[in-house]
């Protein structure tokens, strides 16, 4: 009895056990990534990219399918025939002593099969020689959108990681704008209570308080997308735990970059974009060979094997054959297609123009690009040392007209209009902070430095 009690035990313990493992909700893993863990964590996870590598394996099938043209041929073929009615032909009636007359007879037997194999191969095709260049500029194509997929997920992830960064400075300023007015809404209420000050200057700072706080609430909340929105630009499931490494100061904003690339006037060159164009030119040329190629000749080598069975009866069918083969070359020359192979042509020489057109404007286009992507970040330096200078004067106003309003000298209207005017710097200072990123992101892709 003690035996049957321990084994129930054990058998409810084990069952709770399993049941509790089953339930017991997965953990989900948690990282710790720098700006450069992150890009290369898209590198491998993020949709695009992956499907680009996919691209270049289909390119490789391709290229194998190509090649697989030039390689022999060799087909099987069967057949079975079975005459429901056996054709008839009618013969001359002199062969049968009825002069003038034609006598119907039938050829041929019930039940007739085919067994065959063919087999060819290419001698001499010049459009399959411009096919197997094509088909690895192809490849090449493939492998080059696969160095853009790279690049747009390094550009969306750098400015989605500095968004991060830039919310979390907006955090940290908050609080210490929060903390500075809770210390002065204290001493005012405290001051109030012994009548050195009016009711109207605890409700300004009050309403003050009550701002700054409801801001950093939806900053908070803005902040938890924005790292939503940089795990979503890694290929990330967004309930991943994330955590950042880099600071802010690590990054280095000065404008020695932008004074490097005025000097840099081939940076068109460097574009990934600009290197499509080039790859699509020489598929472009290539497809100009093939049409020019059509008006060769083509031979190839051919071969045959047939083997025949004919017979009355099913069961004995295949009992008797009658086989036959051959050998030989087939040459096949073009002579007059109705000018189809001459506009073809004309339309690959169109499509090269269009392609060298569309080069020159892409060209001119990045260096506007560039350009503008220099003086934009030239600006955003600007901007953003203005701004740090205007929340050290706004911070430097704010601690002068504290001493003057503890002093008896000053108002508590001062008081909140420079606490307001930090605010109002400090707000400036974070928007000049993200577009210097920003700039500073869009300046090394104008410039192909992200690579």
């Amino acid at each position: 009895m003690k035996n049957v009690i321990k084994v129930g035990l054990l058998l409810c313990i084990t069952t709770i056990s399993s049941y509790a493992q089953q339930t017991t909700p997965a953990v989900s893993p948690s990282y710790s990534f720098t700006l450069a863990d992150c890009i290369n964590y898209a590198y491998e996870h993020q949709d695009t990219v992956r499907n680009a590598r996919l691209d270049v394996k289909s390119a490789e099938y391709k290229v194998k399918e190509t090649t697989g043209i030039g390689l022999p041929q060799i087909n099987g073929s069967a057949s079975f025939l079975d005459y429901v009615k056996i054709p008839t032909t009618l013969l001359p009636g002199d062969f049968f002593g009825q002069p003038g007359t034609f006598v119907p007879v039938k050829f041929g037997v019930k039940y007739q099969s085919n067994l065959g194999l063919d087999a060819s191969q290419i001698l001499f095709d010049g459009s399959y020689l411009v096919g197997l260049k094509a088909s690895k500029t192809y490849k090449e194509l493939s492998q080059r959108n696969v160095t853009r997929s790279l690049i747009e997920a390094n550009v969306q992830v750098t400015k989605a990681y500095y968004q991060v960064l830039v919310s979390n400075e907006a955090v940290r300023l908050l609080d210490a704008n929060i903390k500075q007015i809770k210390e002065q809404y204290d001493q005012t209420i405290a001051q109030n209570k012994q009548g050195f000050v009016e009711k109207i200057d605890v409700d300004r700072l009050s309403v003050q308080y009550n701002d700054l706080v409801t801001t950093r609430i939806n900053t908070l909340r803005m902040l938890v997308l924005n790292l939503q929105m940089l795990k979503f630009q890694m290929g990330m499931p967004i309930d991943t735990e994330l955590e950042l490494k880099d600071k802010l100061e690590d990054i280095k904003l000065d404008e020695s970059m932008a004074m490097a690339a005025t000097t840099d006037t081939t940076a068109y060159q460097k574009r990934i974009e600009y290197s499509l164009y080039e790859t699509q030119l020489k598929l472009n040329k290539l497809d100009l060979q093939r049409q020019k190629s059509q008006f060769l000749p083509k031979l190839s080598a051919i071969a045959n094997y047939t083997s025949s069975y004919q017979n009355n009866g099913f069961s004995s069918l295949y009992s008797m054959q009658f086989p036959s083969s051959y050998i030989g070359l087939n040459l096949k020359v073009p002579i007059f297609t109705g000018f189809q192979r001459t506009n073809q042509v004309k339309q690959a020489q169109i499509a090269i123009q269009k392609t060298q057109n569309d080069m020159d404007n892409l060209k001119n286009g990045l260096n506007l690009q560039t350009n503008a992507a220099r003086i934009g970040y030239v600006n955003g330096l600007q901007s953003l040392n203005n701004q740090k200078h205007n929340r050290e004067v706004a911070n430097e106003v704010l601690r002068v007209t504290r001493i003057k309003y503890q002093q008896g000298v000053g108002s508590s209207v001062e008081v909140t209009q420079a606490e307001t005017s930090l605010v109002v710097a400090d707000n400036n200072y974070i928007q000049g902070l993200y577009n210097a990123l920003i700039s500073k992101v869009d300046l090394d892709r104008a410039y192909g430095r992200l690579q």
